[in-house]
């Protein structure tokens, strides 16, 4: 029996700019977990499977395309574990290793009692996870690098905009400075040729992970809005309303790009003020794409989440996809949560008992 289990994931700013190949943000790991058992199949079972309560409960979710009218439904967790497994197997096949069936079963931390997401990256844990102990099972001798790229080709294969910020982050756990590679050219490298190719492909180039210093001054503080939101389908209305060679797309990729790179020397340096008002930055930039775009991110109730913990001295903003999911919330490290956390329950957010991890992967 193989146990793994990888991370969830929040990004502290640079959501929407990392998209683009070589954009950058800052995520962390936080302490809720998808865990991935495996086992060998019976000797006498030619087929494998894959065992979740948790996903099985959750609904399917459609929507229309804004362009086309069409009714597109939202990948399912499978997909992405499927995918994981497809990859891996062909990285397998590729170094000569004899094929073996396994079960998988999956336990998930990442959302409620009744299947809402948290918002806090589950596929790319899942996707984490589930390589991770295919990996182990087969020997196949990964890196944490070549786990990261191996789980982002997996990831791409179904959904071509993730960045890959969330596989970083339950990868590697900690506070992270992650820019992304470029996607499309990995996806079409990995249709096209062989998995050992797509690993080191120059589309690869301007991909990196900066592990970042744990910052003491500051404590991390979110609040669930309890509207589950749509990551792929909100940055991909973000592409359709502003395409990329659009004047204001081109402004806040540059601010964008140099606020992230503000708050890596902030983090590092464990300057509480720094890190305040770029998070506060990070929030302006946020309203500015949704006022050139018409894309909900910062809801109502995620308007009074960073409204109230403005008012308990603290720096906000929308956490990820916005529109409905987390805020997060930097306060002093010395200050009760008691009064914020309170004064969020009285508006319907729910405070989430969450602290960054650096735990990368247990047995």
């Amino acid at each position: 029996m193989i146990v793994t289990r990888a991370p969830g994931k929040l990004y502290i700013a640079g959501e929407y700019a990392v998209v683009e190949p070589g954009q950058s943000a800052v995520v962390v790991a936080v302490d809720r977990y998808i865990t991935i058992t495996l086992n060998e199949s019976a000797s006498s079972e030619d087929s494998g499977r894959v065992h979740s309560s948790e996903y099985g409960r959750l609904p399917v979710v459609w929507r229309r395309d804004e362009a086309t009218g069409e009714i597109v439904v939202e990948h399912h967790p499978y997909d992405f574990v499927t995918s994981a497994i497809t990859t891996c197997e062909r990285l397998r096949a590729e170094r000569g290793i004899a094929p073996r069936y396994f079960d998988l079963h999956i336990d998930s931390e990442l959302d409620d009692a009744d299947g809402l997401k948290f918002g806090l990256g589950s596929s790319g844990a899942v996707v984490a996870a589930t390589v991770s102990a295919i990996a182990e099972f087969y020997g196949l001798g990964l890196s944490d690098d070549e786990r990261f790229r191996l789980s982002l080709l997996a990831t791409v294969a179904i959904s071509p905009r993730s960045s890959g910020g969330d596989i970083a982050a339950s990868t590697f756990g900690g506070w992270l400075g992650y820019a992304s590679p470029d996607r499309a050219a990995l996806r079409t490298a990995l249709a096209a040729g062989t998995v050992t190719e797509a690993l080191v492909h120059p589309g690869w180039d301007p991909h990196r992970v900066q592990r970042l210093n744990t910052p003491t001054s500051v404590r991390l503080r979110v609040g669930w809005t309890g509207s589950p939101a749509s990551t792929e389908a909100l940055v991909g209305s973000v592409k359709h309303h502003s395409p990329q060679d659009a004047p204001g797309y081109g402004r806040f990729l540059a601010a964008s790009s140099a606020m992230v790179a503000g708050l890596i020397d902030a983090v590092n340096d464990d300057d509480a003020e720094k890190i305040s008002a770029l998070i506060r930055t990070a929030r302006v930039l946020l309203r500015g794409l949704h006022e050139t775009t018409g894309i909900t991110i910062e809801t109502g109730t995620l308007r009074r989440l960073c409204e109230i913990a403005e008012d308990h001295g603290a720096a906000a903003k929308p956490s990820g996809a916005g529109g409905g999911d987390c805020g997060i919330v930097l306060v002093p490290a010395d200050s009760d949560p008691a009064a914020l956390f309170g004064a969020w329950s009285l508006e319907g957010i729910r405070p989430l008992d969450l602290t960054v991890t650096t735990e990368r992967r247990t047995r």
